[in-house]
């Protein structure tokens, strides 16, 4: 049975108790819904991936007419092998969302020709070889780690930007498998198994300082709540190879990441955005989290309220500068992350690796010249070849379990 449960975080970061959200009549106030037949008709969707929008788009292409009651953005939390993915992708469904599989290295290893990048290791310096999490789950001492796991919350940034931009530019809902805000979870876990050093813990901070307030904070978090006995049994039953015999997904690892997503994720994020928290320890009626979703009021917090915040524009001048940031000015926010790395050595790579890294990368099939523009790759018509991305977006790929 699907029930709303209590933890250790702040007096209003949690809804009532279903037994309590029947009774309350909701019908008069805007939600999501799952009546999509009902929402009003939304200008087409701005092709934010081929077209800049700039200052003169801001006159005839209004951001705020593509928002109905779904144009919202949802994470789906919990820890390993809670049914998150499965969730996430159904809620996605039931409310005309799209929905955006956890961010991966497979999304920057495999270029857009389809060659995947990690099949270049052989020609590689240790220094510059691929990392991903198959390796940490087999190897979680490797002089990489650190390396990865700061690839790993740049990547999520970088997905969490584009979900933005997505929403900005179409009016669609997005609903994330996880995201940037809560990566941290996993640092600290690994942090106490002493698989990152003291420098690389503090070096990881500062890149997500330095990067994580440029983010809009989403609308609704759902947790699924799993008791680490079962998700060291849902490991074992869902039996991928690198999982079930790895030596990170011990008692004590598993503890630090749910205490850690309790006590400090959701507790932090609770002023900023509505909770749904399930006890998923057998999974839950996918049909019950949609009605919950339905009846939760987004409009009761008034402009001095912290819920929402982000999303309190005053005109269409303000939300088009907006839009316009995650659309075209991607890079921009990313380069905050620009953080000297020298003092951590293994976040080092000499000149000499380096040189050999990028000898190599450029070499690669599909990686000579931009998208488009590769003979090699059966590219053609660059006389009349126009149009091309104004932006680096991530495909929407789901990570390898082989």
């Amino acid at each position: 049975m699907t029930s709303l449960i209590r933890i250790g975080v702040s007096k209003a970061s949690l809804i009532a108790p279903r037994s309590l959200l029947v009774k309350i009549n909701y019908q008069s106030t805007r939600t999501i819904t799952s009546r999509l037949d009902e929402l009003p008709p939304k200008p087409k969707p701005w092709p934010y991936n081929e077209k800049p929008y700039t200052n003169l788009q801001y006159f005839f292409d209004k951001t705020t007419p593509r928002f109905d009651e779904n144009t919202k953005l949802i994470i789906v939390e919990g820890p390993v092998a809670s049914g998150k993915s499965k969730l996430a992708k159904e809620i996605a469904k039931s409310f005309g969302m799209i929905y955006y599989p956890e961010a991966n290295l497979d999304m920057q290893y495999i270029n857009p020709y389809g060659y995947d990048l990690r099949q270049l290791d052989s020609m590689l310096p240790p220094s510059c070889k691929s990392f991903d999490v198959m390796d940490f789950m087999r190897n979680p001492n490797h002089m990489l780690v650190a390396r990865w796991q700061i690839e790993q919350y740049m990547i999520k940034v970088s997905q969490y930007i584009d979900a933005l931009a997505h929403l900005l530019s179409t009016g669609q809902g997005v609903v994330l498998d996880r995201c940037a805000f809560s990566d941290f979870v996993f640092v600290e876990a690994m942090y106490s198994q002493k698989y990152l050093s003291k420098p690389a813990y503090k070096k990881y901070y500062e890149f997500r300082r330095s990067t994580i307030d440029h983010l809009l904070k989403p609308h609704l978090i759902i947790y699924l709540d799993v008791p680490v006995s079962k998700v060291l049994e849902n490991v074992r039953q869902r039996n991928i190879s690198y999982e079930k015999n790895s030596p990170v997904f011990t008692q004590q690892y598993l503890e630090v990441m749910e205490k850690t997503y309790k006590q400090k994720y959701l507790k932090e994020m609770s002023p900023n955005a509505e909770l749904l928290v399930y006890d998923w320890t057998v999974e839950g009626d996918t049909d019950i989290v949609v009605e919950d979703v339905e009846a939760i009021d987004f409009d009761k917090y008034d402009e001095q309220d912290s819920h929402f915040q982000d999303w309190n524009l005053p005109n269409e001048e303000e939300w088009g500068c907006v839009r316009s940031r995650y659309a075209d000015q991607k890079d921009d926010i990313l380069s905050y992350a620009n953080v000297q790395t020298y003092d951590v050595p293994e976040l080092l790579m000499s000149g000499e690796d380096s040189q050999i890294y990028c000898r190599v990368m450029d070499e690669a099939p599909g990686q000579q010249y931009e998208f488009g523009y590769n003979k090699s790759m059966g590219d053609g018509g660059f006389l009349f070849k126009w149009d091309r991305p104004t932006r680096s977006t991530l495909p929407l790929r789901e990570r390898r379990t082989v």
